[in-house]
């Protein structure tokens, strides 16, 4: 008797398991719009209580019991209030539509405002009082598919943050209403990039093979600090130049650039010897590996410490192939990231 094809079980099984995936997705979508609603009556029917906060805190109890006593579990007081919340921080909350095309047949509520995330996304989001962060971050996750491990590393790594500090003023205030765009190698390049994944202590005595291995050990994660649009190609890739062999510590491709991102790995200071090594390495790469209608080779040096004057001193005025970004292996504090921002945003204020 012919056996069944194990490729076509496993079809049929990943078909079933991304359409139990979607109809979760929508039903999770669906409760999102309910809640909103849900929580627009609760708040008008507040305001008809002569004392709004006694009154508030008497419908709150005696709708919990009567939902509770209809649809079980999930409706207790503490729920209803963040479904109160949602309303409120949402009711006159707009989000630029440009960002997602791909959700054009999604509904509107009542004001107007779609939503394209699971409750456990808003819960998380709805605490984030900066307007333009959390658009950032809903942006980000809609557009990536974070799931909500996803989206709370990313806030706790500082990510909105970081980027703003990568970038100008202006294109922080695009962040808020595109998320994260790259259209250039200085867009997708951050500083510092967290490496709190790979478990390494602040200042443990490891060797740049042992970050190397680290990272590859945590590729996934290593991919989504990166960011959109990169693939792997190898660790450690040798080419010989002149008869003498070198090798790249990671190779990277981005599609969204469509050209080549090597990292070199540097576990103390940036010297101006391991920015003309990673120069050699770019020259390589764009001479000998790239294709005609690929874009030039970006190349990033991840060290511990750097001195900016060394680097600006040492690259071109013009440079916009090689660049040196700091790594943490631990959580950065954000409050002394926004503070940092904060700083930035009030001297480019001063010099305009």
């Amino acid at each position: 008797m012919e056996q069944v094809r194990k490729e076509f079980l496993q079809q049929i099984s990943e078909m079933l398991v991304n359409a139990r995936k979607n109809v979760k997705t929508a039903v999770n979508l669906t409760m999102v719009y309910a809640y909103f609603e849900i929580g627009k009556r609760i708040v008008e029917e507040e305001q008809s209580g002569k004392n709004r906060a006694e009154y508030g805190q008497r419908l709150l109890v005696s709708l919990s019991a009567h939902l509770t006593k209809t649809f079980g579990k999930g409706f207790s007081v503490g729920n209803l209030k963040n479904i109160r919340q949602f309303y409120k921080v949402y009711a006159k909350d707009q989000i630029g539509e440009t960002a997602f095309s791909q959700f054009n047949n999604h509904p509107t509520v009542s004001t107007g405002r779609k939503f394209y995330l699971s409750w456990s996304h808003y819960l998380k989001l709805m605490r984030i009082s900066n307007v333009d962060e959390r658009h950032f971050y809903e942006i980000e996750s809609a557009k990536n598919d974070w799931s909500l491990t996803e989206l709370k590393r990313q806030y706790n790594s500082s990510l909105y943050e970081r980027l703003a500090l990568s970038t100008n003023k202006e294109k922080i205030a695009q962040l808020a209403l595109q998320g994260q765009v790259v259209e250039a190698p200085m867009d997708m390049v951050k500083d510092p990039y967290i490496l709190e994944f790979i478990g390494l202590k602040e200042l443990p005595e490891y060797s740049e093979t042992e970050l190397e291995t680290r990272i590859i050990d945590h590729l996934q994660q290593f991919l989504l600090e990166l960011g959109t649009g990169f693939a792997f190609i190898g660790r450690q890739v040798r080419f010989t130049f002149d008869e003498e062999h070198f090798r790249v510590d990671l190779v990277f491709y981005n599609r969204l650039l469509r050209c080549f991102v090597l990292f070199d790995l540097k576990i103390g200071e940036l010297k101006h010897q391991d920015i003309g090594q990673m120069q050699k390495y770019v020259n390589y790469y764009d001479r000998k590996v790239k294709l005609p209608d690929e874009n030039k080779t970006v190349g990033i040096i991840l060290c511990k410490d750097k001195n900016q004057a060394v680097v600006e001193m040492t690259l071109p005025e013009d440079n916009s192939q090689i660049f040196a970004s700091k790594y943490e292996t631990v959580l950065p504090s954000k409050e002394s990231l926004q503070n940092l921002l904060k700083a930035q945003v009030d001297d480019n204020g001063d010099k305009e």
